[in-house]
């Protein structure tokens, strides 16, 4: 696939309908999940957060920011959470905006796992695979604070995230959401498993690829087998090294993966979302061959922005169904006709990513508006 060959946008898959499981998306621009921390104090999505979504309906489907599953996962200030049925309430105000504008939206389950701290998850214990500690600092409010040392979770502290997670998949499609998205990536709980720079364990949830995909395996398929797996998604960023996460061997990595894949394909998953920097390489054709079922892609932000062009050249890969969009989603709501138009886009206001307010956030212009 030649990266110098001209796309024609206008007979590119982009804008051709798909379906993942049970949901069907009207195009194959997918939003990606995206950290915006305005759900207050209590993480309950109010207003803001409604009208945010309802403007990005247009996208074939929506993935909410990562939402954490129990209280002691939260890793950030203003993160939604799933966690009660106060949060739920919020998500379901948040559905109904978004498929009365005919849109789909499925929740991330994030679980921050070492990324929390006891000033954000209300002086809880903060846990993960191994008594390791993130290097660095974390934002908790207006200050900054080391990550703290997480305690490595028992057998049956393992086992009651296992039922986090499941509870807070049922609390979503309850509250009308089309699916979640199991949040495997980025350095957080689920990936803290996978990688051997976080995961030092010796028992069956640690050493071998076999044994730190265990974990992982057992929270998709009981989230699976709660909710319908033709409504469930998982997501992976495979050697992306961060938040110390660290899987530097190749090998590793493919056999890692490979087993975990391996093991949830009889499940037949709604669809894999992967991060990674080379988004229709040969570790994701490997992948998806693994997997067997619809594959989402996507560079990360640490790769060039995704544009209507790159993301017409990434599905020429007979292996790529969609591709995740952020920064020109958070930019510009009515994305996917702008694209199919070829309009101008709106300049992304990246110092306002991570804030509180409506501004860089429900402000961007529509077409109309601009």
């Amino acid at each position: 696939m030649s990266d110098t060959l001209p796309v024609d946008i206008s007979t590119s898959r982009l804008f051709e309908p798909t379906t993942f499981g049970k949901i069907e998306l009207a195009n194959r621009v997918v939003m990606a999940p995206l950290t915006r921390m305005r759900a207050g104090e209590r993480g309950t999505p109010g207003d803001l957060l409604v009208e945010y979504y309802r403007q990005r309906a247009s996208v074939g489907m929506i993935t909410t920011e990562g939402t954490y599953p129990s209280f002691d996962s939260q890793s950030y200030v203003g993160q939604p959470g799933i966690a009660s049925d106060e949060q739920a309430a919020g998500w379901a105000r948040v559905a109904e905006a978004v498929h009365a504008e005919g849109g789909k939206i499925v929740m991330q389950l994030m679980h921050g796992g070492r990324t929390s701290h006891p000033q954000l998850n209300g002086g809880r214990r903060v846990l993960a695979p191994s008594a390791i500690a993130v290097n660095g600092e974390l934002h908790v409010g207006a200050e900054k604070l080391p990550y703290a040392v997480p305690e490595a979770m028992t057998a049956e502290e393992i086992k009651a995230s296992v039922a986090d997670h499941v509870a807070a998949a049922r609390r979503a499609i309850d509250a009308g959401l089309d699916g979640v998205e199991i949040h495997s990536a980025n350095g957080y709980l689920l990936h803290q498993f996978l990688a051997p720079g976080s995961n030092e364990r010796t028992d069956e949830y640690g050493g071998t690829p076999e044994d730190r995909a265990r974990y992982v395996i057992e929270v998709v398929t009981a989230v699976a087998e709660a909710v319908g797996a033709d409504r469930v998604g998982l997501r992976i960023s495979p050697a992306h090294n961060i938040q110390d996460a660290h899987e530097p061997d190749h090998d590793d990595v493919l056999a890692t993966y490979g087993h975990l894949l391996g093991q949830l394909r009889p499940l037949g998953l709604a669809y894999l979302s992967v991060l990674y920097a080379e988004p229709a390489g040969d570790l994701m054709k490997e992948l998806q061959q693994h997997f067997g079922g619809k594959l989402v892609v996507n560079g990360g932000f640490m790769a060039p922005a995704i544009t209507a062009e790159s993301a017409a050249k990434l599905l020429e890969a007979p292996f790529v169904d969609a591709v995740a969009v952020g920064r020109a989603v958070i930019a510009n709501p009515d994305l996917v006709a702008r694209w199919r138009g070829g309009h101008p886009e709106n300049e992304a206001r990246p110092e306002l990513f991570y804030a509180f307010t409506a501004e860089g956030y429900t402000d961007y212009p529509f077409l109309t508006q601009s």
